[in-house]
């Protein structure tokens, strides 16, 4: 960006970013199911430190995250799913 598209504190001038909403996935796609013994796909909703990503991250709805926590949580007891991101040899 040139330095003449920049206003005396240094930020662009112009467009703006925005964030493209997100839709619950669950929502639109009926067939998805949050199951606790689906390890490997409830893996996409958790971070590499073992925490539930939240809702404006993933784009779940309110109702669908509830759902996942859950879901989350029981993995995690059962030990399908890590409380913690590292393996401890």
């Amino acid at each position: 960006m040139n330095t003449d598209q920049m206003n005396e504190e240094n930020q662009p001038i112009g467009r703006r970013y925005y964030t493209q909403p997100r839709v619950c996935l669950f929502c639109t796609d009926h067939n998805a199911v949050i199951d606790y013994k689906r390890a490997d796909f409830l893996r996409r909703f958790v971070t590499e430190d073992g925490k539930i990503r939240p809702r404006r991250q993933t784009g779940t709805c309110a109702k669908h995250q509830r759902e996942l926590a859950k879901a989350i949580k029981r993995a995690r007891h059962l030990a399908l799913l890590q409380f913690t991101g590292e393996m401890l040899d």
